[in-house]
């Protein structure tokens, strides 16, 4: 196995006054073949019919690719269920397929959606693409040998059309969103957040008012990067110097959150906690230092705070991120968790803490372990391996 990990993100925005998204993308992972499959529909318009269609589309290939199928039979059976407008004389929904296969190769399937791009060390760079015809319908195909922080990105047609009939007279085109892209590009961003900052644009373009649903979505090949994070003292505390053994001895960055897991953590370095009164956000605690430890954070609260931030991530709608700038303690959390990491192991104690059975707090014992459940799952839909150990 290599070192390296398929990241991927997506950010979707309504068109304007829509409730639901006509664009879906789905992400599928097969480990015993070592396979990630990002599949971008849009469907045809906009509103409750396009979201059927859109959905319908993307479930059906990863439904099939889930169950091993080739993906030329995916593509068929598609291509041959998907009706024709009869009106327009285009499909109710089209399609990108882009399938990272052991962080090698990738082979893009792409149906009338615009062209997927390619940036290598930054720079725009152009793949050798193949068309044939299934039931009448043009799919192009490309296979791709994989290098280190490749970059693809994928679009819905919302992009290709920001601002026409406002800021710009035929819309932004694919040449100005590689333009736009290859300007950011920073070898330490996530593909949600390059994802983010496109949709961002395409906003910014249609004036807050998309006139039609808009979706990116990014695929970056990255360098496998654990981060171990620490909560509550164990349930036996005859087990204190087990829990640090093994936290202190995994690889990656470390942090630890709560008050009493801190000064546990610190007393087994032989170090100080030196504490700060800096109340970036006034509903988040301030953080601590400890030398040897990335990151000191109080417990519940915080995490609390980072929990929220992940359900806004793997809804795909957070496209202004405030966590990815903001110093408090649970969006510096979040950047490790989110951007950085690609593994993450919690290790939770489960002792009670006394503070917390005070009935006027809204906190109680379940609290931490509800929140770690959560936190991880969202981790998980995030594509990040993820393992829990209990003390």
């Amino acid at each position: 196995m290599n070192n390296l990990w398929t990241d991927t993100g997506y950010v979707s925005i309504n068109k304007n006054l829509e409730q639901l998204c006509g664009d879906r993308v789905e992400i599928i992972g097969r480990s015993e073949e070592k396979c990630t499959t990002l599949v971008l529909a849009d469907g045809l318009g906009s509103g409750v019919k396009a979201n059927i269609l859109s959905t319908l589309t993307s479930k059906i290939i990863c439904t099939m690719m889930a169950a091993g199928l080739p993906i030329e039979d995916c593509v068929e059976t598609i291509a041959k269920t998907l009706p024709v407008c009869n009106t327009r004389q285009i499909a109710y929904s089209t399609f990108t397929i882009i399938r990272i296969t052991n962080n090698e190769f990738a082979e893009i399937i792409q149906f009338d959606n615009p062209h997927v791009i390619l940036l290598r060390a930054g720079i725009n760079t152009d793949y050798p693409s193949t068309c044939r015809e299934i039931e009448g319908k043009k799919i192009y195909e490309s296979k791709i040998a994989l290098q280190l922080d490749d970059v693809f990105i994928a679009m819905s047609d919302g992009a290709i059309w920001a601002g026409v009939g406002k800021s710009m007279n035929f819309g932004w085109q694919r040449e100005n969103i590689i333009e736009f892209a290859e300007s950011f590009y920073d070898r330490t961003m996530s593909a949600k957040m390059i994802s983010s900052l496109i949709v961002e644009e395409c906003n910014r373009l249609y004036g807050g008012e998309p006139g039609d649903d808009t979706t990116v979505a990014a695929v970056r090949i990255r360098k496998r990067r654990p981060v171990n994070l620490l909560i509550g003292p164990p349930s036996n505390p005859d087990d204190c110097e087990t829990m640090m053994n093994q936290f202190f001895e995994k690889e990656g960055k470390r942090i630890v959150c709560g008050g009493t897991t801190s000064t546990i953590a610190a007393n087994y370095l032989g170090k100080p906690i030196r504490t700060t009164l800096d109340y970036i956000d006034p509903s988040i605690p301030p953080i601590a230092r400890v030398e040897g430890i990335d990151l000191v954070t109080e417990g519940v609260i915080t995490i609390s705070r980072v929990v929220e931030y992940a359900r806004s991530f793997v809804s795909g709608t957070d496209f202004s991120a405030e966590w990815s700038y903001q110093k408090d303690g649970a969006s510096l959390i979040a950047q490790l968790l989110f951007e950085y990491a690609t593994d993450i192991n919690f290790f939770v104690g489960k002792a009670i803490n006394p503070a917390h059975q005070n009935p006027n707090l809204p906190i109680n014992f379940g609290i931490k372990i509800k929140l770690i459940d959560e936190l991880a799952h969202s981790l998980e839909d995030m594509g990040k391996h993820i393992t829990v150990k209990f003390f």
